[in-house]
């Protein structure tokens, strides 16, 4: 019998453990709101995951089908009615426009794929940010934005992906 119990005890301690969110790493949220007369809308985490990578995970909702433009912006700044008030993309490196952090500006993260009802998620890592507002690459207080269009991930300095649909502080 005691070895049951205490086989139920271990068990549910670590159910407990592996269920318990990472403490230790830091993290952030946006909250993206409509911008442009948009309805595009959602919430995404980003949480450090090592020195110098982020992991963005979440959901945006209220945008037409296909690949949209998803870009950091350097001003944490979305006060004006087509968030212009962002400022240009995160750049702290004075790299060209690429496909991700790690090859291009900062604040570069490709595209989301919205589906034929308006959705889409994202769960993925990047090489080249940190959750941090002190590093020179620290995203706090940036500014999160979802474009009308698709960033074609070369052309410099906007990947060509048109207005801004929503914005949110990272914070």
């Amino acid at each position: 019998m005691t070895k049951i119990v205490g086989g139920t005890a271990t068990m549910l301690l670590l159910a407990a453990c592996a269920s318990t969110p990472d403490s230790g790493a830091p993290t952030a949220t946006a909250t993206l709101r409509p911008a442009s007369g948009s309805q595009v809308q959602g919430q995404i985490k980003f949480t450090q995951v090592g020195p110098n990578r982020v992991r963005v995970t979440g959901e945006v909702s209220g945008h037409q089908p296909g690949m949209k433009g998803f870009h950091i912006h350097e001003k944490g700044d979305c006060s004006a009615p087509d968030a212009m008030s962002a400022g240009g993309h995160f750049n702290p490196n004075k790299s060209q426009h690429g496909v991700t952090p790690a090859v291009g500006h900062a604040g570069d993260m490709g595209n989301l794929t919205f589906s034929d009802g308006g959705r889409a998620t994202i769960d993925t890592t990047f090489e080249g940010l940190t959750v941090s507002s002190d590093a020179a690459n620290g995203i706090i207080g940036r500014a999160l934005i979802v474009h009308v269009g698709t960033d074609d991930l070369k052309t410099d300095p906007t990947g060509n992906a048109g207005a801004r649909a929503a914005c949110g502080v990272i914070g």
